[in-house]
């Protein structure tokens, strides 16, 4: 078995074994399983970025053999500069989200770590895939664990939010599984999707294409206008629901469209860039002022990753290095940053059980050591240099100044509207005099969740002063990727 299918199948395995320990009295020994198998889980996700060769755009960590042999389906897996980090990125989470999850579940406690590593496991193989069923299969897939996740442990209007998540990303996806069953037969029966990347289409195909993928990648970005699933779900869904749908489903859509929509779509991406970069600024700028009058916590984050996740989409249809390799190096940020933010406010509600920003005031009084991580963090989500939030938006703004210097204005405007809507909750959450008892007997960190914020701070610092070695495995992807989008293949 390859590293990658060790990667998607070693947290399934855990996950369906944790299953088995259904009693209340084996709880504690269901934490420390699933602990231990996503710890392995991203032990053999390590050889990816170890073993990885670089300055070569070929996929690598390749593994095919048949699976649905009568219509040419493999399970083919493969990964190159644009997929290792999500894959390394996805364990990482899955290890805090299990260590977050300790001391604060405490009902069905198996079935919420098992739905975690295999949600992880899916999650996974949506960014090794190289058969578009394959994918298609793990795409959806994904759907089920976190519909469970938000249903079972979310908050009071949860079955809403899980029927609303849910309801949302399928429909899109419908129009997928159509493009690629047109792309199927067009190449002759394959459905490998480097196939698919050469595969030679008219105009006319390739705009219908291009809108079936964007249908699903836009909805699970979130793009504006059908983002406003997003707040409501991050509202209802437990903490690490948060942190996991922030900080990699959300990534799920914006890989999508760097492996499907500008390969197999160039000249549809170029004819209808005008239309992503605008709805990308909207996102940027206008979902950014939403954020600025939320009174809930994670309400307010959620529009903010909207706001960051618009910054991605904006470097992606760019069409130069600086602004897919920025998209590419700000979802990995988003990933760190976003996950520690909705971690932070799960450590506020965990004691004080609201999230409403009036509740609080005066916490860096009660919580010091807290408030340092929580300082860290939300300068990271104003874009503070020196941490992983400046690197991808400087980079996107530096490509879209290259591109047209009006763009690079407009999106570098939603940095001030980013540091204004972050620093004004931290300033009501944590200075200031204590408002009231709630706050007045708040204790510290405990051990456990000050490890658990002591990795998230290595890593947004770690890739803020360093990023380098993740520029330098993406960089021959980015050249290839670029250059497939400014070939033309109209037949």
């Amino acid at each position: 078995m390859g590293w990658l299918s060790l990667a998607i199948w070693t947290p399934i395995v855990f996950g369906v074994v944790l299953l088995a320990f259904g009693r209340e009295s084996q709880a504690q020994m269901v934490r420390w399983l699933a602990l231990i198998g996503s710890i392995i889980s991203f032990i053999v996700t390590l050889p990816l970025y170890t073993g990885f060769k670089l300055g070569t755009a070929a996929m690598q960590f390749v593994e095919k053999s048949p699976w649905i042999e009568r219509f040419n389906v493999n399970y083919h897996l493969g990964v190159d500069g644009i997929s290792v980090w999500f894959v390394l990125l996805t364990a990482f989470i899955t290890v805090i989200v299990v260590i977050a999850a300790w001391e604060v579940i405490e009902r069905k406690v198996n079935q919420y770590m098992a739905a975690f590593l295999i949600l992880s496991g899916l999650m996974i193989g949506v960014f090794s895939a190289l058969d578009g069923l394959l994918f298609y299969v793990f795409f959806e897939a994904t759907l089920i664990p976190m519909y469970l996740i938000i249903g079972i442990w979310g908050g009071p209007n949860k079955i809403y939010a899980a029927f609303k998540f849910f309801l949302y990303t399928l429909l899109g996806s419908l129009l997928t599984l159509v493009a690629f069953i047109y792309l199927y037969t067009r190449s002759g029966g394959s459905f490998d999707i480097l196939t698919w990347h050469a595969l030679p289409l008219s105009g006319t195909a390739q705009t219908l294409i291009f809108f079936a993928l964007f249908a699903a990648f836009a909805v699970k970005v979130p793009m504006w206008p059908v983002h406003t699933w997003l707040p409501d779900v991050h509202v209802e869904a437990p903490t690490g629901g948060s942190a996991v749908l922030a900080a990699i489903m959300l990534k799920l859509g914006a890989y999508g469209f760097l492996r499907f929509s500008l390969p197999i779509t160039p000249d549809a991406s170029q004819e209808w860039s005008g239309l992503m970069i605008t709805l990308s600024l909207v996102a940027v700028i206008y979902v950014g002022l939403v954020a600025l009058v939320q009174q809930d916590m994670k309400k307010l984050v959620a529009y903010s990753s909207v706001a960051h996740m618009g910054f991605v989409t904006l470097g992606f249809f760019l069409f130069n290095d600086l602004g897919i390799a920025g998209g590419i190096v700000q979802m990995i940020a988003h990933g760190f940053v976003s996950g520690a933010m909705f971690l932070c406010i799960g450590v506020l509600y965990d004691r004080v059980h609201s999230r409403e920003i009036s509740a609080y005031g005066g916490v860096a009084t009660t919580m010091p050591r807290f408030t340092v991580f929580a300082l860290l963090f939300f300068m990271a989500n104003c874009g503070l240099p020196g941490t992983a939030g400046f690197v991808g938006e400087w980079m996107v703004i530096l490509g879209a100044v290259q591109a047209n210097f009006w763009i690079g204005l407009l999106a570098a405007t939603a940095l001030i509207s980013g540091a204004a809507y972050t620093l004004w909750m931290f300033k009501r959450i944590y200075f200031g005099p204590v408002t009231n008892d709630n706050v007045r007997g708040l204790t510290d960190i405990n051990s456990r969740e000050f490890f658990m914020l002591s990795l998230l701070a290595l890593a947004v610092l770690g890739m803020g002063i360093n990023p380098k070695p993740f520029t330098d495995v993406m960089d021959a992807s980015v050249a290839n990727l670029i250059k497939q989008v400014s070939v033309s293949k109209l037949n």
